[in-house]
């Protein structure tokens, strides 16, 4: 049903409160994600050099350098651990006190161990970062999940893409102020990596202060809450216009869609025939985003700009580079995501990363017996962050919110989250011996996992843009082969014929 012009204008604008909830809730939040995984590697150094003081001071032997390294490996994958922790929290959560109150109580998680690790020097103790690493995993882990949803449910269909980008915009931005302050001349110093580790909390606290002020998301109101006063009141302010009784009613749409399905469990998603294909391909996009070798690359990106000639004290400046053409790639997700669709970006995205990573295997085999190959490896590094920006990143979570419906949104959540905190933590703890074992060759693990991937989308994922969760639905209706989930609504069963032969 087309509408006049006028009105066809009106239809999801970036409104100044919705621009503004955005921007809060993913620097409150996914800022802090991108900041934690970054902050501990310039200063990594000088902290192990403290728990071995540490240690000294305490039974006057200095520490064994396997404990040293296991301590180390210890903080760094208690991370990704915690993130994990908070995936399974993420429907509760999110049921319990709404999207937003979740990103509140959240901020806990956050502040309590940004002031532990803040303290951690004076205190003489390193099991207090231990334990704050768990404690902003959590965190992170639970806002990698939240936001997204959070976003997504806020969003008009036209910008929902847009928007579902912006966390993971700001986590590169997180990034790559983490790597900017851990210059060795800013905090990366002796004195400065308690600092440096403790400003994660600042985000948090403005986000304490502000969010409050901004709407809870109007499905979580309508659906959840049977609200429907709070639930108009907020999209009007969302949206800025008095008449949402259009968007209220495709809400409704979904809520009586749902009413047959109840709230659905993780046990309850595993069963359900009707929603396999969204499951498989969340599970499949989640473990190819972090076992398509991002983690590595950035692991790996030193000893690649070591062996070009890149002088040790100048790594650093290479590695921001890279972090700034990280934000640049997806700061130009954000505008694409809704122009290209976001199953060409996930395709071009997983085979640019392919083509990185056979090229890179190639050129660190080589590197001894040509010159210039160094610069070839130092190229594809750049290529393949380029090509994770542009997929691989930004589009997983985004298309968590939009294939499953409200009922199943948080289960899938933390199924989608817990692979990728999985799949993080297996990775930061396994590739070291890959890399000892395999040398460069590693790569051709990656490569293999990208070309899986790439194979998997262009086969299955359907492209979601502009469709609303209801139309989004009836295609992996069609997928999973079950009736449509609204038999029963007729006014469904006249689409035009063209939509039902996809």
């Amino acid at each position: 049903m087309e509408q006049p012009p006028h009105l066809q204008k009106k239809k999801g604008r970036l409104t100044l409160v919705l621009a503004l909830a955005t921007l809060i809730a993913a620097f409150g939040s996914s800022f802090q994600y991108g900041y934690n995984v970054s902050a501990v590697n310039s200063p990594s150094e000088f902290m192990k050099q403290f728990y071995n003081e540490t240690q000294y001071s305490r039974t006057g032997e200095p520490m064994g350098s396997f404990t040293l390294t296991l301590l180390w490996s210890v903080t760094v994958s208690m991370f990704p651990f915690g993130g994990f922790i908070g995936s399974l929290l993420v429907g509760p959560l999110v049921n319990t006190f709404g999207r937003k109150g979740a990103l509140l109580f959240n901020n806990i998680f956050s502040i309590v161990p940004a002031i532990l690790m803040g303290c951690s020097k004076v205190a003489k103790s390193f099991e207090l970062i231990i334990v704050s690493r768990l404690l902003v995993g959590i965190c992170a882990g639970v806002s990698s999940n939240v936001v997204p949803m959070y976003l997504g449910e806020l969003a008009p269909k036209n910008l929902r893409g847009a928007l579902g980008v912006v966390p993971q915009l700001f986590i590169t931005v997180g990034i790559l102020v983490a790597q900017l302050f851990g210059f060795r001349k800013v905090l990366a110093n002796d004195n400065g990596w308690p600092i440096l580790l403790g400003l994660t909390g600042v985000p948090a606290a403005l986000q304490l202060l502000l969010l409050p002020f901004f709407p809870e998301s109007p499905r979580y109101l309508l659906i959840q809450k049977r609200d429907e006063d709070a639930a108009g009141k907020a999209l009007r302010r969302l949206r800025g216009w008095d008449n949402v009784a259009e968007e209220v009613e495709e809400i409704r749409q979904e809520d009586e869609a749902e009413k047959a399905a109840g709230s659905i469990s993780v046990w309850k998603l595993f069963h359900l025939r009707s929603l396999r294909w969204q499951l498989i391909s969340i599970v499949i996009l989640m473990a190819g985003q972090q076992l398509s070798g991002v983690n590595a690359i950035y692991y790996y990106a030193d000893q690649i700009y070591l062996s070009a000639g890149v002088r040790a004290d100048d790594v650093q400046y290479v590695t921001a580079g890279t972090g700034a053409v990280n934000v640049f790639m997806t700061i130009c997700t954000v505008f694409v995501v809704e122009l290209w669709g976001r199953r060409l970006l996930l395709l071009l995205g997983f085979s640019t990363c392919l083509a990185a990573c056979v090229v890179l295997t190639v050129a660190l085999a080589l590197q001894d017996q040509l010159s210039w190959m160094p610069y070839v490896s130092i190229a594809c590094v750049i290529i393949y962050v380029i090509g994770h920006a542009v997929g691989p990143s930004p589009i997983p979570a985004l298309l968590i919110t939009e294939i499953f419906l409200q009922s199943s949104r948080p289960a899938a959540f933390m199924v989608g989250g817990s692979v990728h905190w999985l799949s993080n933590f297996i990775i930061g703890l396994i590739f070291p011996f890959i890399q000892e074992g395999l040398g460069p060759y590693s790569f051709i693990i990656f490569a293999v996992i990208c070309l899986l991937t790439t194979i998997y989308i262009f086969l299955i994922i359907p492209e979601t843009k502009k469709k609303t969760f209801i139309e989004i639905n009836q295609t992996f209706a069609r997928m999973n082969k079950v009736s449509q989930v609204h038999a029963e609504k007729e006014e469904l069963a006249d689409l035009p014929p063209a939509a039902s032969q996809q």
